[in-house]
């Protein structure tokens, strides 16, 4: 899914000139860096971000590259909220055009292993939207529980994974919260090995609903970390991460049990009744 071309809209002949085409490159540092072609048009350009749903905007100039392009980078230390940052070119004084998305170099996200010292964890994912547009998903996250590996078994999900910015103390705790009544928490013993940590959700104590897995790394008296998976290169991991489901005996009958990740990439276990 690396180094492959983005989809770009059709055009007809009477559309407008096609709009401007951004190449994008990740650092594992969480850097990210934009070309496009150049133009005509003469004067300051910036690459304008604008975060969704709110009146946030980061500008980044654009300056000469190579081969006549324009690039401009998203450094690592650039503070980035966690969103969606839909992408625009601002050409002089032109108004500022959408950016559809080209190549995106994205071999350095995977497996990536960030500074274990550092306060924060900051993940910039480029991807085309279902409109063929450019945006970049963000994510800052201080603590942050990155999950690994997920086995899936008969009557329990077992999870792995890895602390950063805190440390896991005997104290430490799994929460599986309910989503809709937050009152409802059940606790898992978690086994700590330095940064890694480890444990299992029994599926039988679960009742019919939505289950959110956080992680309490110095038990009651700390923070409340929730779990999700960042590091590596998708944007959107719910239609392609997919997991076996289980069928529980419940009181209210029969039922399916198993894990998914969000629309934000976290980590979470649905109960449904069986159909």
């Amino acid at each position: 899914m690396t180094l492959a071309p983005q989809p770009v809209p059709q055009h007809t002949d009477e559309d407008a000139a096609m709009p401007p085409r951004a190449d994008c490159v990740a650092d594992s540092a969480g850097g990210l860096t934009f070309d496009i072609t150049g133009t005509a048009r003469t004067g300051a350009a910036y690459l304008v971000l604008r975060r969704r749903g709110s009146d946030e905007e980061v500008s980044l100039p654009f300056t000469p590259a190579a081969d006549g392009r324009l690039r401009a980078g998203l450094p690592s230390c650039e503070e980035l909220p966690e969103g969606r940052w839909d992408a625009y070119a601002q050409l002089a004084d032109g108004e500022p055009q959408r950016l559809v998305p080209g190549l995106n170099d994205l071999r350095s996200l995977v497996d990536r292993v960030p500074d274990a010292t550092a306060c924060n964890v900051a993940v910039r994912i480029p991807y085309a939207t279902r409109h063929g547009n450019l945006t970049v998903r963000s994510w800052l996250r201080a603590p942050h529980a990155e999950a690994g590996e997920l086995y899936v078994k008969e009557e329990e999900l077992s999870v792995r994974g890895r602390l950063y910015g805190e440390t896991l103390t005997p104290d430490a705790y799994a929460e599986v919260l309910a989503r809709h009544t937050p009152a409802t928490a059940l606790r898992a013993d978690v086994t700590a090995d330095g940064t890694q940590f480890r444990f299992t959700v029994d599926y039988g104590a679960l009742t019919e609903g939505v289950w959110d897995l956080w992680l309490r790394p110095a038990g009651e008296s700390g923070p409340r970390v929730r779990i999700a998976r960042l590091l590596d290169d998708v944007a959107e991991k719910k239609p392609i991460f997919t997991y076996p489901k289980v069928t529980l005996k419940t009181e209210q009958g029969p039922a399916l049990a198993g894990p998914y990740y969000t629309a934000d990439n976290d980590l979470s276990v649905t109960v449904t009744a069986e159909s």
